[in-house]
């Protein structure tokens, strides 16, 4: 088990996500940063689409009731492990008792906590996944699916000798096997089916501004201030199918890019969609101070970055020679 101490500022479980349910409007959610979450899972040996501790926006405390192997991967924060620091993208072997702390240290939005055997709450609708707005995924009273201080994690069983596999990590920035975050990235994207929908000052607008995240963004999508987008066609839409990553332009101009928690409809017009190996970098851009700009690209390119970004995850895993994360 692991006790939830002190959640951050919002703390959720997640896994791979709730696939199968857009036809009767449930969002697949799921991580924010999809490859953190797997990165997180593989270096603990979960599968990767295993559930895991999504850490949002401020640091966190648990504690093991029992020995445990955890990694935390993301971007903006750092773990502790009693009195110990631990480099991100590293699995540790945490004895009972031990506090897990999560520090919010820089810019950054998601880091992930993954447990190996992984977080085993009871799954709703096939998935681990907690969807706020519907309450899925968590047996929560009072309406609360968001984990707060005293709850519970029941973690799933392993037939692995967990020292063992203490002290592995992932060799980073090697054969652009992980994303380019920053904090002020470009971010590549692909018309999208209303892309005539707007004039061509309106497209070149999307594509030579700055945009930052508004604080009125959330798990569905992050609202976008900056220059607004001149529409050719102003009437709205009948709504049909919604994917993450695509971004809609409302009336007022100003672009709403979809996320995990999307709806699976929407009447707004869709110019372009953030290909699939930028999202994380994207959900990761500090809300309000980062500063963002799209480039276009095709969906070959896209594709091809995305098949590179997750070819070979595992393979990525460096063993340890010494025994240095083992407490």
């Amino acid at each position: 088990m692991l006790e939830v101490l002190e959640p951050a500022a919002l703390t959720t479980l997640q896994d791979g996500g709730r696939h199968g349910w857009q036809a009767f409007g449930v969002p697949i959610s799921g991580p924010m940063d999809a490859f953190a979450l797997q990165a997180a899972n593989v270096v603990v040996a979960n599968p990767p689409a295993a559930c895991a501790v999504e850490i949002g926006f401020s640091s966190a405390v648990f504690i093991a009731q029992h020995a445990c192997l955890v990694a935390l991967t993301g971007v903006g924060f750092s773990l502790q492990v009693g009195d110990f620091d631990i480099p991100l993208c590293s699995s540790v072997y945490v004895r009972a008792n031990y506090p897990i702390r999560i520090k919010k240290t820089g810019p950054g939005n998601w880091a992930y906590l993954a447990v190996h055997g992984g977080i085993n709450t009871p799954l709703a609708l096939g998935s681990r996944s907690t969807y706020l707005r519907a309450r899925l995924g968590a047996e929560k009273s009072a309406g609360q699916v968001a984990l707060q201080r005293g709850d519970l994690l029941p973690i799933g069983p392993s037939k692995h000798n967990l020292l063992e596999l203490a002290g592995r990590r992932i060799l980073e920035g090697h054969d652009d096997k992980s994303p380019c975050y920053s904090a002020n990235p470009t971010i590549q994207i692909i018309p999208g089916p209303q892309v005539s929908h707007f004039t061509s000052f309106g497209l070149q607008t999307l594509l030579s501004s700055t945009y930052t995240i508004n604080s009125a963004s959330d798990r569905s999508g992050y609202r976008l201030d900056g220059a607004p987008i001149e529409r050719a066609i102003t009437t709205e839409l009948i709504s049909e199918g919604m994917a993450r990553g695509c971004i809609q332009v409302p009336i007022n101009g100003l672009p709403i890019v979809m996320q995990a928690d999307c709806p699976t409809i929407g009447g707004y017009p869709k110019i372009a969609s953030v290909i699939s190996a930028d999202q994380p970098v994207l959900a990761q851009v500090p809300v309000g101070s980062g500063r963002i700009r799209f480039e276009l690209s095709t969906i070959e390119q896209a594709q091809t970055r995305y098949r590179v970004l997750l070819k070979n995850l595992a393979e990525s895993i460096i063993q340890p020679e010494i025994d240095d994360y083992s407490w």
